[in-house]
């Protein structure tokens, strides 16, 4: 390589790096900006709250007439027993099983905490998917008067080891009623809202309520920025094939719906909080925003929804049925329930999505019946793709062998075709050379083709692979977060902070991988920027990528170079006979060979080539 393709390079990676930190530093004001707008949206929608409310008061109308208000007893509420149920002291109620262990409180008649019972944190203490005071769920309806839920301290009705009954009393007798049922061994709460002889309270010409739910999300993970790449916000509308998301990568967003939603989902890298609804919500308002790296409450996200339901009037009793999901992002459990919540895991769309569902977490699922460490699961399975394509893979390899061999023969056809206008003839000069010694140029391009599809799938189920989680191998103690052998006092732009082992070794077997294959393009200037690219700047980017990763992807491409390297040198060591292969040479030596499609291709456009040349002369003269 000359000194300036050399300095070309060197130029394109400061401009590719200066470009990515200056993104980075946008982003940054903008998330600053964003979040200033949010406050400012948040004041103006407490306002219109308010607003709405003294209008509600001052001119709902029913049956042809107006409501004209009662007189206002001391206290915020019209109705006595709200007042008295406004100032009441809140109360706790625990619900578990041996999976999910929740707490609920009578103020609001709502979720308090959410306790996975099989899990931890990274830092082994409790997994709290909600923690106390992160939850606020509120039921917002027009009954006479503006009730919100959250406001109100709810009587326990009922208890039982499975189920507890809050309800909260109106004066004319009826009552809001809130009923949570866990069965053993679940993850699924099911909730039953029941407005009970409440007909006469609600004017009839009130067909729905709102139900606002707000939830902070807390750090579970090692590593911040993958945990935050993984998390988002997911709805679903019924008859869809996938849901659809919000905040992906972790982008400040919302959304309005004005259709029906089956269901959402509040969902971290590997657990989600998911509320479905039976009959559907009719409509709803999304909002997902991620707290910073350096949080002192150690917070991720905040998730917020609001949404509308349907409110049947009857003089009875009307039930209202919801479900919430409070558990992992695994895959069988999550599709169990056929919903469609499978679908929250990012494993990749269209074929990555199948390999990823029917190759790859089978095959994890099985192995891991009988063996322990999912490092040794994961050395299993990149065997089994290497065996599954080595035939291709090893005819590839055969021809990059007898590559190497004419070598010789490639680098001559180099020097007696040295200009660019005599391409064309040296790619011609080439085929022949390659025809001759039995070589398929395209005989490589299979094999890697073959292999990316697997590759990407890989690259997108080990971060998102509940599987992993914790799961320890030599030094990496989480193989679903990075590995860490030495932790910087500093960081390093787009690097990090910490050292990597799985993913330095990685970049080092792409590299000698990368000098072991390109030793026949060495003395072919036309090559000399794609060596460089593959042995110096790709290792170099997949370090810088690779180690704020999951260690166990860095450990899968580690194992596949590795096991790709043994490939290439079996192949020249035994599928290659250098004696037969120049003997074929010197036999078809001056002999006329048979023209494939792709030489008279390069032959037509020889022609054209020089045609179109010799036009541009007659032009200038």
């Amino acid at each position: 390589m000359d000194k300036n393709s050399i300095i070309g390079f060197v130029l394109i990676g400061v401009i590719f790096f200066g470009f990515t930190w200056y993104q980075s530093e946008q982003y940054k004001k903008q998330r600053a900006y964003q979040a200033q707008l949010d406050s400012a949206a948040r004041v103006e929608y407490l306002l219109q709250a308010a607003q709405d409310s003294i209008a509600a008061l001052s001119s709902e109308e029913t049956a042809g007439q107006t409501v004209v208000p009662a007189a206002r007893t001391s206290g915020k509420y019209l109705d006595s027993l709200l007042n008295s149920r406004y100032t009441a002291q809140q109360q706790f109620v625990s619900l578990g099983n041996g999976k999910l262990e929740l707490v609920f409180t009578t103020k609001g008649a709502q979720p308090y905490t959410a306790k996975l019972n099989e899990y931890k944190t990274y830092d082994s203490t409790d997994l709290y998917l909600i923690k106390p005071g992160y939850s606020d769920y509120n039921i917002a309806l027009f009954a006479g008067e503006n009730i919100n839920t959250r406001d109100m301290v709810f009587e326990v009705a009922e208890t039982t080891d499975t189920s507890v009954v809050m309800r909260l009393p109106f004066s004319n007798g009826g009552y809001l009623e809130q009923k949570y049922i866990l069965p053993a061994d679940s993850y699924m709460v099911r909730n039953e809202l029941s407005f009970v002889g409440m007909a006469d309270l609600v004017p009839r010409k009130i067909n729905s309520y709102d139900i606002d739910w707000n939830v902070i999300v807390p750090r579970l993970e090692k590593g911040y920025s993958n945990e935050k790449q993984y998390s988002k916000l997911d709805y679903y509308f019924s008859g869809e094939k996938k849901p659809e998301q919000i905040g992906r990568g972790g982008r400040n967003a919302t959304e309005s719906i004005v259709s029906r939603v089956k269901w959402f989902a509040f969902q971290q890298q590997f657990f989600s909080a998911i509320m479905t609804a039976e009959n559907e919500f009719l409509s709803a308002d999304f909002g997902i925003s991620f707290y910073d790296e350096n949080d002192p409450d150690r917070n991720l996200m905040m998730c917020s929804a609001r949404m509308q339901s349907e409110l049947k009037h009857d003089p009875g009793k009307v039930t209202v049925p919801y479900e919430f999901y409070f558990g992992p992002n695994h895959y069988r459990t999550l599709k169990d329930y056929d919903m469609h919540y499978e679908k929250i895991i990012p494993l990749g769309g269209n074929v990555i999505g199948l390999i990823s569902r029917y190759i790859i977490i089978p095959t994890f699922n099985f192995l891991g019946k009988f063996i322990g460490s999912y490092g040794i699961i994961i050395l299993i399975l990149t065997l089994l793709v290497k065996l599954i394509i080595s035939p291709l893979t090893l005819k590839s390899y055969k021809s990059s062998a007898k590559m190497n061999v004419i070598k010789p023969e490639i680098d001559k056809l180099n020097e007696k075709y040295p200009k660019p206008e005599d391409a064309m003839k040296k790619q011609q000069a080439m085929m022949a050379l390659y025809q001759r010694a039995g070589i398929s140029p395209m005989g490589g391009c299979l094999p890697m083709l073959l292999q990316l599809p697997v590759l990407y799938a890989m690259f997108r189920f080990f971060p998102a692979s509940i599987e992993l989680r914790q799961q320890s191998f030599l030094w990496a103690d989480d193989l679903s977060a990075y590995d860490s052998i030495l932790d910087l006092p500093f960081n390093i732009p787009l690097y990090g902070d910490h050292v990597s082992l799985f993913a330095l070794l990685m970049a080092v077997s792409m590299f000698l991988y990368s000098k072991m294959t390109s030793k026949q393009m060495s003395n072919d200037p036309s090559m000399a920027g794609m060596k460089f690219m593959s042995v110096w700047l790709m290792p170099l980017m997949m370090l810088f990528i690779c180690n704020n990763l999951s260690s166990g992807l860095s450990y899968y491409y580690l194992l596949s170079n590795l096991i790709t390297m043994f490939q290439t040198w079996f192949a020249r060591r035994f599928l290659v006979d250098e004696k037969k292969i120049h003997a074929q040479l010197a036999a078809t030596e001056g002999k006329p060979l048979p023209k494939s499609k792709w030489q008279q291709r390069l032959e037509e456009a020889q022609k054209m080539q020089q045609q179109a040349l010799k036009e541009q002369q007659k032009r200038r003269r």
